[in-house]
């Protein structure tokens, strides 16, 4: 066959195959697989076209066809590029990796010396993390062909032996494979053979791992790397010399960089710990010594004045220096002045530049309480504006905003009275609205309205009121001062991430999902951002519709994990050592990011709640899922939070925001939140494979002798995860988690761990445990324990209805407060009933075949005289369980048709008062934002009935 290949003309074998590259290029994969086909019935033994063939099915979903054709060529061990590119391709897509290991191994044993085929084994190597191979490889491709590319290639896979490798952990082996690879390089420059500077970093990198410093400022400071790696960073000579403790040298080095660049702020704070290192250095005895803090703060005073242009790296330095001294109990004041009067300084150079805030809020923290209070009201009085006066020009104005921001991070706001926090909020108003029509005019789409922060703080302020009273009116008037700053400044997205966290407040999945579209969040923004949208989606009361928010979240990172070892296999290639690492540990991040696990968790669980088919159809979807109850496929050591927290801008009083230990305390709950929902995600997969085991497991019993072996070990299985689900429950109620604070409008979402527990989530489906057990078996106790898991569907029914009559009555007061918490109850309840309806579909369908089964072999002799409960009583139980379960869903379906929807706080004109904006606005503005709420209302109880619907239909055939 190969011969076949080889002998057909080079340029007639592109040309007949090119209709079929150039078909799956546009996607039309239909025309793709026929071109192959006509192209077959010419050359049947055309390899190329056979793995094209391939291809085409791959990408038209037959899956099956496609494994079948792939394996018949793999089989062949093809040789030639073309034909081992294309499976290559077929089994990337596939993501098993392995296979295109053992391709590539074949091709190379039959033609051992081709540097073409060896490099594209090395690359499959790296793909599977195989650093052992990769050094084999590496070194045969050396002897092959003797580049350096190559030998380096071998360099850095004995590295990642000893830093990733499965050795690594153990520290004899560790540092014999970094001496190891050390003796490789040295080799080479003793021969002379380094040529590039990622050869040089490479080597650098080797020695610092090894903590060899000395040996790497030689090379570094050394005539070959000045050769070779003449643009080394300079914070390559700041780590080796802070690990030297040669700070004399250092901060000699950071005085001639920031004399060269006077803005760098990250220079300034090496040159502060290097004076501070130096003093510490200083024998205590010694008379006259040769550094003192007066020569650090003549440096800072020489770049000020001799600077042409004003730069605030260093005036804030000069602010860094005193806190730095103050903490060290060391005469700041004497030495540089009043810490006040420096701030002040600070303000009216830099308080026009909206960062003014955040670079005084870096000092704060090193003062006491009433000093902060005294240095706001002293920058509020610095500003120039009062009560009765307005800014004259745009920076003006910026100072207003920087003075007020600085105001509320000292705690000002928190101690003001309801009805001053109020006059507060219509100040605030005012001036944006003064701001925007005064400097906010004819601004570029791509721009934020510069007195947008106003209405931000004005937001924040009503959900301090809100929280105080318990009530949503003032929160409600917020949305709309925010849905009206937005139609004036469209890419303002501080906005629209408070208008989406208002919006998932109160329930309302139509403004939050009109927000996260707003928002626009893109590849890696889906992971760092996803957060503010995708927690709160489970149990908000939309199965189906919250569906193509996961599906574009997981998309994004199943397309970029196969990008993401592209790039690796690339930095490879151009042997760009320098990237590697960063690459590795960005793959680790978003393989491990408990955002994309917990999505895919939560998109089965709404998958299978939603199923809506027949038997078959719930299936071979069920199946689909690959879901495998023994094995939990989760690596909870190793997942990663990668949550952006800073993008949602805070001003709240600094010595009550703790964001570091809010981030860790959502974290912790989410991930028992994730534990929750993927034991309850598996248990319930082993109630299914207990009666319908997987293809791949009806094969081995079709081939095997041990037939009951399977079912056995499903039954050990499903008892393993019922007892690991009563385990994890108890053992949350011991941890007693506390909720998370919602003191402030920026805090993080309440996760659904205290949901989930307070739910009847647990004793549910463990008693639902113990009734496929005993159905499975035929127990004695089987009446009874129908009986009881009755009792429960009718348990979380009267829930169901117990919630959406509190709802209704919840209108009368405050329709919006409690809404959330609301919806959540009820999704949770169908949530539940719906999963007992798919599995009593499947159950009664398993019972009714054997049933019939069982019949036809009694005349066979079969003797059952053991079994306490034949198969026609337990079907007879199962019917009644499924006449029950449809009353009780009928039941919630009546409920659900008479919720009502959320009425507002107050009425529209109450509002439209308070609101006090532009006449011509404020009826639509409000009218709209109450329309979403109702909108959202009217999809969540269509869908949810439809639900409702879809399960009668389900267990009433």
């Amino acid at each position: 066959m190969a011969h076949q290949q080889q002998g057909m003309d080079s340029a007639l074998f592109e040309r007949r195959l090119r209709p079929v590259y150039d078909n799956l290029e546009v996607g039309n994969n239909r025309k793709a697989l026929q071109e192959s086909e006509k192209l077959l019935r010419k050359h049947p033994n055309l390899l190329c076209a056979r793995a094209l063939k391939g291809l085409s099915l791959l990408r038209l979903g037959r899956y099956e066809e496609s494994h079948s054709c792939l394996q018949t060529v793999a089989e062949e061990k093809p040789v030639d590029d073309s034909t081992l590119q294309v499976l290559s391709f077929c089994y990337r897509e596939m993501e098993q990796l392995d296979k295109i290991v053992e391709l590539y191994q074949h091709a190379v044993k039959q033609n051992p010396g081709n540097e073409e085929l060896l490099a594209h084994l090395f690359v499959s190597h790296v793909r599977v993390e195989d650093y052992k191979a990769q050094q084999a490889v590496a070194l045969q491709l050396y002897k092959a062909q003797p580049k350096n590319a190559y030998y380096f290639w071998s360099v850095i896979s004995v590295v990642f032996q000893g830093i990733r490798g499965p050795e690594s952990c153990i520290p004899e082996k560790r540092k014999l494979y970094l001496a190891l690879a050390q003796r490789m390089v040295d080799k080479h420059i003793k021969e002379s053979k380094l040529e590039t500077e990622q050869e040089a970093f490479l080597y650098l990198h080797i020695l610092k791992l090894q903590s060899k410093y000395h040996e790497a400022w030689d090379f570094l400071t050394g005539e070959l790397c000045a050769k070779l790696y003449p643009g080394a960073p300079v914070s390559m000579k700041f780590e080796l010399l802070k690990e030297l403790g040669n700070w004399l040298e250092l901060n000699k080095l950071l005085q001639q960089l920031l004399e060269a660049d006077r803005d760098r702020w990250d220079y300034y704070k090496e040159y502060l710990q290097s004076c501070f290192e130096m003093l510490k250095q200083q024998p205590a005895e010694q008379d006259q010594p040769t550094f003192t803090l007066n020569t650090c703060h003549d440096f800072l005073l020489h770049i000020i004045e001799s600077s042409t242009r004003k730069t605030r790296g260093p005036y804030l330095a000069r602010l860094e220096l005193h806190q730095r001294m103050r903490a060290k109990q060391l005469p700041a004041q004497e030495l540089i002045g009043d810490f006040d009067e420096l701030i002040i300084e600070y303000f009216n150079l830099f308080g026009d530049k909206s960062c003014c805030t955040h670079d005084i809020a870096l000092f704060l923290p090193s003062i006491s309480m009433e000093q902060r209070q005294s240095l706001a009201n002293k920058l509020l009085l610095e500003s120039g504006i009062s009560s009765n006066s307005l800014p004259q020009n745009k920076e003006h104005m910026q100072k207003h905003i920087c003075a007020l921001q600085i105001s509320r991070m000292c705690g000002a706001h928190i101690e003001l009275a309801t009805e001053h926090l109020l006059a507060f909020y219509t100040a605030l108003k005012l001036h944006y609205e003064h701001g925007h029509s005064s400097f906010g005019k004819q601004l570029l789409s791509t721009e934020m309205g510069p007195s947008d922060p106003y209405a931000l703080l004005a937001a924040n302020v009503m959900y301090d009121i809100s929280m105080r009273e318990h009530k949503s009116d003032q929160l409600f008037e917020a949305l709309c001062l925010l849905q009206y700053v937005l139609r004036n400044s469209t890419s303002n997205f501080h906005v629209k991430l408070l208008s989406l966290k208002i919006y998932h407040m109160f329930g309302c999945m139509v403004g939050a999902q009109e927000m996260y579209d707003y928002l626009d969040i893109k590849q890696i923004q889906l992971d760092s951002m996803g957060y503010v949208h995708c927690n709160l989606l489970p149990l908000s009361g939309r199965f189906s519709g919250v569906r193509n928010c996961y599906d574009t979240t997981l998309k994004f990172f199943t397309n970029s994990y196969k990008e993401r070892l592209e790039y690796i296999a690339l930095t490879y290639r151009f042997c760009t050592f320098s990237k590697m690492e960063e690459f590795m540990n960005f793959k680790e991040r978003l393989t491990n990011s408990l955002l994309y696990v917990a999505c895919s968790v939560e998109a089965q669980l709404c998958d299978l709640v939603s199923c809506y088919g027949n038997i078959q159809q719930n299936l071979t979807a069920y199946v689909a899922m690959s879901i495998e109850p023994a094995e939990d496929r989760i690596a909870w050591h190793e997942l990663s939070d990668n949550r952006d927290l800073q993008a949602i801008i805070r001003w709240d009083p600094l010595h009550l925001d703790n964001t570091e230990a809010e981030r860790k305390e959502s974290y912790e709950q989410e991930i028992e939140v994730l534990q929750l929902r993927s034991l309850l995600l598996r248990l319930f997969a082993s109630f299914i494979d207990l009666y319908h085991p997987p293809p791949s497991e009806k094969l081995a019993m079709s081939n095997n002798k041990t037939t009951t072996l399977a079912p056995g070990e499903d039954v050990a299985t499903l008892e393993l995860l019922r007892t690991s689900w009563t385990g994890l429950y108890q053992r949350l109620r011991l941890m007693n988690y506390k909720p998370l604070s919602q003191r402030f409008l920026v805090n993080l979402q309440p996760t659904r761990l205290h949901l989930l527990l307070e739910l009847p989530y647990e004793r549910f489906f463990d008693d639902l445990a113990q009734l496929v057990l005993d159905l499975y078996s035929g127990a004695s106790q089987l009446a009874l324990q129908c009986k009881r898991v009755s009792e429960n569907v009718t348990a979380v029914m009267e829930l169901c209805v117990q919630t959406i009559t509190e709802s209704n009555e919840w209108n009368g007061m405050d329709g919006l407060w409690k809404r959330r918490e609301h919806q959540q109850k009820v999704a949770a309840c169908l949530e539940i009933l719906s999963l007992y309806a798919f599995l009593l579909s499947v159950l009664n369908d398993k019972l009714q075949c054997s049933a019939k089964t069982k019949t036809k072999k009694k005349a066979a002799g079969d003797n059952r005289s053991q079994e306490p409960i034949s198969e026609k009583e337990r079907s007879q139980m199962l019917q009644e369980l499924m006449r029950q379960l449809k009353h009780k869903l009928e039941a919630c379906d009546a409920a659900i048709r008479i919720w009502k929807p959320p009425t507002l706080p107050r009425d529209l004109s109450s509002f439209m008062a308070d609101m006090s904006l532009k006449p011509e606005v404020e009826a639509t503005l409000i009218g709209d934002v109450s329309a979403t709420f109702k909108e959202s209302h009217e999809l969540m109880v269509t869908e949810l009935r439809n639900l409702l619907k879809d399960k009668i239909r389900m267990i009433g055939k």
